[in-house]
């Protein structure tokens, strides 16, 4: 039986709804230029949607190095041509108004903050790792007044590396001074916040929020849950997880 000591949290879609502030931010975009230029205000909300979610399913260590409002920018571009509209001006007008236009949807998911006060008073080392970048992230963190409980930060252009690298989880567990067999890693994706921490050593917990199968042939994770206010009860023990980390 090991205990543990230290929990890292993935940010977007474990902490806070980051589906519904980037989704709720790109169709206040798609309407505006739908009432603009005439087509259709769904189809390209939709497009810039899929365009993110690839991106960030891809992101490699390598991409680091391109700013994000860069990226941004490319994923509008082509969200605007699959509508007939090849524009790179308002593809970067687009990217700029949607940065502005998602912050005001960033909210923690309820039982989050009441989650990262019980861990911290005790005693938990806490830290967020995410591949989310220091140009958004860090004011992200700010505004939704979280800071204050975490002993670390690692985001990926930071650290020079992305989850799922099994070599991110173990500095994070360094950097937090514990080891991983007394450490764990709580978020949304498996493929990047489980399977990269099981390799690492970690005990892990899936916030399985869209209902997803496990990947075929994949090692399951520790606890699967549906929400952030399910995590407590399985590290708010003083001593928990017979065998299965020990």
């Amino acid at each position: 039986m090991a205990e543990i000591r230290a929990i890292m949290f993935d940010l977007d879609d474990t902490l806070h709804d980051d589906t519904y502030a980037f989704t709720s931010a790109a169709e206040e975009v798609a309407a505006e230029i739908a009432a603009e230029h005439g087509i259709d205000a769904l189809a390209l909300k939709q497009a810039y949607v899929a365009q993110a979610e690839g991106f960030w399913q891809r992101l490699t260590a390598a991409e680091l190095k391109t700013k994000l409002s860069l990226w941004r920018a490319n994923l509008w571009g082509e969200a605007l041509r699959s509508v007939g509209l090849d524009d790179a001006r308002l593809a970067q007008a687009s990217a700029a108004k949607y940065n502005v236009y998602r912050k005001k949807y960033f909210a923690l998911f309820p039982g989050a903050l009441d989650l990262l006060r019980r861990l911290k008073g005790a005693g938990m080392k806490l830290a967020l790792l995410t591949n989310g970048v220091s140009e958004t992230h860090r004011e992200k963190i700010a505004l939704l007044q979280i800071a204050e409980y975490f002993d670390a930060v690692f985001l990926a252009d930071e650290v020079g590396m992305v989850k799922p690298d099994p070599l991110l989880f173990a500095h994070a567990c360094t950097r937090l001074g514990a080891s991983p067999r007394h450490s764990c890693m709580v978020g949304d994706r498996y493929e990047r916040d489980i399977s990269g921490a099981l390799a690492a050593g970690l005990y892990t917990i899936w916030i399985n929020v869209r209902g997803e199968a496990l990947p075929a042939g994949a090692a399951p994770p520790h606890v699967t849950v549906a929400n952030i206010g399910e995590v407590a009860s399985h590290l708010l023990g003083a001593k928990a997880h017979p065998g299965e980390i020990a």
